[in-house]
């Protein structure tokens, strides 16, 4: 009776779906580090022109009544402070960038070395282990401008992965340090419905993870 309790238990085991999320490892917590001194809630911030690298204000005039919102370039200037290329300027500029960063990442991206992720759940896997992810979505209206997101290691169970998306730090119309991937992408809630948010990883080169 033990032995066939005992068989019972492990096909439960074998045949359960696995929830358990890889632990953050050191190069996640340099990640961490590298985030946290982007200081994206001061910088970065909507309604005027930035630096794209430093978010610092430029000086610069606003001339027209657009947002002026700097999701994907806060994205890339993450990028750069690593080591890795993301679309950005003067390559591509500023206004719908993360349109241009949707259709670029699994093109020319790949030759960046850039791929593609399965979804939110191995996104915070390899995030964890301390390599950059990106989430990107693109707007369905070509003139309209979609949004772009780095997501943050973290301990989220996969059940809430799955109901909220990773967590993410941004720019945008409102910058967080940390919010779900759904709150972050709120202004973009279709999109995030339909799973039509992408994501993409790239190993952060060995001397940028070292430091």
């Amino acid at each position: 009776m033990k032995m066939k309790t005992s068989l019972s238990l492990l096909l439960l085991l074998l045949t359960s779906p696995c929830t358990a999320l890889e632990p953050i490892s050191a190069p996640g917590h340099r990640l961490e580090q590298v985030f946290e001194s982007m200081h994206v809630e001061q910088l970065w911030l909507a309604g005027g022109v930035v630096n794209w690298k430093t978010g610092e204000p430029t000086g610069k005039p606003v001339t027209d009544n657009g947002k002026h919102t700097h999701c994907s370039q806060f994205a890339a200037a993450v990028c750069e402070r690593l080591g890795v290329y993301l679309l950005r300027p003067p390559e591509h500029g500023s206004v719908l960038l993360a349109n241009a960063q949707f259709d670029w990442l699994p093109a020319a991206g790949r030759g960046q070395g850039w791929a593609p992720v399965a979804d939110g759940a191995q996104a915070q896997d390899l995030a964890n282990r301390g390599q950059i992810v990106i989430a990107v979505c693109k707007n369905p209206d070509p003139k309209k401008a979609g949004h772009t997101a780095v997501v943050r290691p973290g301990a989220k169970p996969a059940e809430l992965i799955a109901k909220e998306g990773p967590d993410v730090i941004q720019a945008g119309g409102h910058n967080y340090e940390r919010a779900s991937l759904k709150q972050g992408f709120a202004n973009h809630a279709e999109q995030f419905t339909k799973g039509e948010i992408r994501y993409y990883t790239h190993p952060v080169p060995v001397a940028e993870a070292a430091r």
